[in-house]
């Protein structure tokens, strides 16, 4: 059942981004990109649901009153792709740090383009810290969520690598605080795996934080999210 259910999501999935591409580029030149953000989110909802419908995969909030009115650098955990979809429709409009090689994907990637992402060069680490820091602040003075998984990768279920500290020196230098999140999505939706599992990702929202040493701020959100994540695994996840 996880196969076929895997299998017409995945059809489902990759059938439907050229149009929801398309929709996008339309819209530029009509919309703010706030609109544009929340036609992705609108997209977004529906592939939850139907990852519900076919696969049985669920999820639960925790602390949705976290989340406050104005911008703030989004903190998570990273395990797989279920978290680049269901950030985008918590957070709206928001910014995501990515690898520049996306963009260059037709359609979708010129899409994701107009979506204000920071495209970076991961070949180039200096440059990357640099542009994320200039773009980020940017991004924060447009009223957007600033999205940074931490890690750098995509990590397996039940770990937490070392987090850096470029979200939280942009955190110091913005004056922003960062808001950070657990999840356990890799339990149901593993990186790089083509199946999916029935069951429920638990992802917590955690309190707006002010950051005022990035390192020791860096370090206090990686073990609030590992405690967070262990606390997880004593519940029940997916099958």
């Amino acid at each position: 059942m996880s196969f076929l259910g895997s299998l017409l999501f995945n059809i489902t999935l990759y059938s439907s981004l050229p149009f929801i591409s398309a929709v996008i580029l339309v819209a530029y030149p009509f919309v703010s990109a706030k609109i544009l953000s929340k036609i992705a989110s609108f997209w977004i909802s529906f592939i939850l649901k139907l990852l519900r419908f076919l696969c049985g995969l669920d999820w639960e909030v925790k602390g949705l009153s976290n989340i406050p009115n104005s911008p703030v650098i989004v903190i998570s955990n990273h395990q797989g792709q279920w978290e680049a979809f269901s950030m985008q429709y918590l957070f709206h409009p928001l910014c995501t740090l990515l690898k520049r090689e996306l963009l260059y994907i037709p359609l979708w990637g010129w899409a994701m383009g107009l979506l204000k992402p920071i495209a970076i060069n991961r070949g180039r680490p200096r440059e990357a810290l640099r542009q994320a820091l200039d773009e980020g602040g940017d991004r924060l003075d447009r009223g957007l969520f600033v999205l940074f998984f931490p890690e750098g990768t995509r990590v397996e279920a039940g770990q937490i690598n070392r987090y850096s500290r470029s979200s939280f020196e942009l955190a110091l230098r913005s004056n922003v605080p960062v808001l950070p999140i657990v999840h356990n999505s890799g339990d149901c939706w593993p990186a790089h795996k083509f199946l999916k599992y029935p069951g429920t990702i638990f992802l917590t929202i955690g309190k707006p934080r002010k950051v005022l040493d990035a390192k020791e701020s860096a370090h206090e959100v990686e073990n609030w999210t590992r405690a967070s994540l262990k606390r997880s695994l004593n519940i029940k996840v997916c099958n």
